[in-house]
């Protein structure tokens, strides 16, 4: 049984190595994150705590995952935008540890990611992932519209390029 969960400032600086752990998992699976192999937990965690301070400034909703009270999946929002956006949001580092994919985290996390998002008047979010990922396959099963590929927008983190797929989704009153 997994529970998806908003975690506050406090919680999320108690469980970085938790966070940690989960994106360790994801980059050393070949995941086009934002990072490059080698990268272990003790690498992660200064991401993590960056997050940590965007959470406490409000600017960033951080999910978590978590399977026998450990996290095992997380996804983020970015909702602080410029003000001339501030109907906008971006979702970032949909991660799901390699060893709980197929559970349905994924969904769960989007879902939960997207009724807060528009709980707090967000009607568009955007978001980016790696082309031919199977998570491009999981944004479309969940309604997500293609926007356009950028081709050799980034790195896997074993160094070579890879395209990039923009989606968007209309959520709340911009349904």
């Amino acid at each position: 049984m997994s529970d998806i969960r908003l975690l506050d400032p406090a919680e999320t600086r108690a469980r970085l190595g938790e966070l940690a752990d989960v994106l360790a998992d994801c980059v050393t699976g070949g995941a086009s994150v934002g990072f490059m192999a080698p990268y272990g937990p003790d690498d992660a965690l200064p991401f993590w705590e960056g997050v940590a301070t965007a959470v406490g400034e409000d600017a960033t909703l951080l999910f978590a995952a978590e399977r026998g009270g450990r996290i095992v999946g997380t996804v983020q929002v970015g909702i602080r935008q410029m003000p001339n956006q501030p109907h906008r949001a971006d979702v970032k580092k949909l991660l799901v540890m390699e060893s709980e994919r197929g559970r349905g985290l994924a969904r769960a996390l989007m879902a939960a990611a997207e009724a807060e998002a528009a709980r707090r008047g967000k009607t568009v979010l955007v978001l980016d992932t790696a082309t031919g990922s199977p998570a491009e396959t999981v944004y479309e099963r969940l309604g997500w519209q293609r926007a356009g590929v950028i081709p050799d927008y980034a790195l896997y983190p074993d160094g070579r390029y890879c395209a990039t797929t923009f989606f968007y989704k209309r959520i709340g009153d911009g349904a």
